[in-house]
């Protein structure tokens, strides 16, 4: 059958919203990707430290006075063992988050405990977009620019940093 023009341009209408939806879910493959690609990027041992400080440096040079919240932790200086073995809990918990992704129910638990943790430390959502951005820049860095799914990762990212702002 003969499909008239004005139903073809409808059709590519409607698939290009579709794309665009899906361009910013974390749907089951973005949280799958996601995955994948921090698995990679996270690695195991020195690399680690090496990959938080990657991380935490690109916060501070984003956002010198967010060092003002890590005080108890010697923001003043990333390079202190007080602030690795911060800077190495936090990506704990990121890592988990993550590895959580595909586990919805855990991963709201996990978000309400963070949430629980975070609540009384003053942290305002453009100092959790900092860093966000500098886990994606670390990503990024990690597993190089052609892989790397910025889309993926600021839809899952979202998902949560809002759990742990208690959204």
């Amino acid at each position: 059958p003969e499909v008239g023009i004005n139903k073809m341009k409808s059709l590519i209408a409607f698939m290009c919203l579709l794309a665009v939806a899906f361009a910013f879910e974390c749907g089951p493959l973005q949280r799958l990707k996601v995955k994948r690609q921090w698995a990679e990027a996270y690695g195991s041992g020195h690399n680690r430290e090496e990959f938080g400080h990657f991380i935490w440096a690109d916060v501070f040079k984003a956002a010198p006075s967010a060092r003002d919240l890590f005080k108890r932790v010697r923001g003043d200086n990333i390079y202190t063992p007080a602030f690795r073995a911060h800077a190495t809990r936090v990506l704990g918990g990121l890592d988990m988050c993550v590895a959580l992704l595909d586990d919805e129910g855990v991963l709201t638990t996990q978000l309400a405990h963070l949430a629980s943790q975070h609540s009384s430390r003053g942290v305002s959502a453009a100092q959790y977009d900092v860093v966000e951005h500098s886990v994606m820049m670390g990503v990024e860095h990690e597993i190089g620019q052609n892989v790397f799914d910025k889309d993926a990762w600021q839809a899952c990212l979202d998902v949560i940093t809002s759990g742990i702002q208690g959204n």
